[in-house]
């Protein structure tokens, strides 16, 4: 499985920005789509998923500014993100988790930079 991530840059705060994966390859369905950050010099973090079936589920840090969704229909997950603040500054990546003939296995994008910055 191959993920494509697109749509970081550098925006002001209070921007917006819209990232887009878009999942590829051989497998059999997708369990969940999400979305994790890695801030300068810290550890990688969640910062919202898409569950199959489940309600979505955000970081207390970016709840009512961030929203994630899916189409099915393109294997995409999208993470529009409003308000942003130089916190967000990170490197975002896509994480899929999918049912592949060897059973459930989870996959990365190669990372996009998110700078938020006057």
């Amino acid at each position: 499985v191959q993920l494509q991530a697109s749509g970081g840059g550098l925006v002001q705060p209070g921007g917006s920005l819209r990232l887009s994966c878009a999942a590829s390859g051989t497998f059999r369905t997708i369990a969940a789509m999400g979305w994790f950050r890695q801030p300068p010099g810290q550890q990688r973090e969640r910062v919202a998923d898409a569950v199959t079936g489940i309600s979505a589920r955000y970081s207390d840090s970016v709840r009512g500014r961030f929203t994630i969704s899916r189409d099915n229909a393109k294997n995409t997950v999208y993470l529009q993100m409003n308000n942003l603040k130089p916190d967000d500054t990170a490197v975002y990546y896509c994480n899929v988790k999918a049912f592949t003939i060897e059973g459930l296995d989870e996959f990365w994008g190669q990372g996009t930079q998110v700078t938020v910055s006057s």
